[in-house]
């Protein structure tokens, strides 16, 4: 089977992910805001998304792409300062629709935030979720930023991948 790689992202974490996932498999990779590939012409797609103030970045693209997504295998990796669980789960949830959710297979990393790179919004958003978050971790992270990258965490996707791209082609 032949797949791709389809990434939104911000601050590059995202797309460093994307990159090592690509280097791991030989898959393309496409940034999805600039990209004129279409995932139709894939036989699965991965779907790399960072988490800005509570919702994925590449909702909109999954919007224009859903029909094309619902009928090909779908891998999606959230990157992230939270980790797996209920909190990333509800925001996957929010971002995207419940039949590709329900659809896909889901990957969680962990990302980068360099505090002094956001824009004043983002920080004053931060600022206002660290308040409210009783987490001292992560109310630590969302003032001062973090670094949680680890190249390591692709390797269950990138067996997955593996798994897929040993499948023939149907009518093969």
């Amino acid at each position: 089977m032949k797949g791709a790689i389809f990434y939104s992202g911000q601050y590059g974490s995202t797309a460093q992910y994307a990159d090592w996932i690509s280097e791991a498999t030989g898959l393309p990779v496409f940034n999805a805001k600039r990209a004129n590939a279409d995932p139709a012409d894939f036989d699965f797609v991965v779907l790399g998304s960072s988490v800005i103030i509570y919702k994925l970045t590449i909702r909109k693209w999954v919007a224009r792409h859903l029909p094309n997504l619902l009928n090909r295998p779908v891998l999606i990796y959230t990157v992230s300062g939270a980790a797996p669980g209920p909190k990333l789960d509800g925001w996957v949830h929010d971002s995207l629709p419940t039949s590709l959710v329900s659809h896909a297979e889901r990957f969680a990393f962990q990302g980068r935030l360099d505090i002094n790179s956001v824009g004043w919004w983002t920080r004053t958003v931060l600022k206002i979720g660290a308040m409210m978050n009783k987490d001292p971790e992560g109310r630590k992270d969302e003032l001062h930023g973090f670094d949680y990258m680890d190249k390591s965490a692709i390797d269950p996707l990138v067996a997955r991948i593996h798994e897929l791209t040993a499948t023939p082609r149907n009518g093969a």
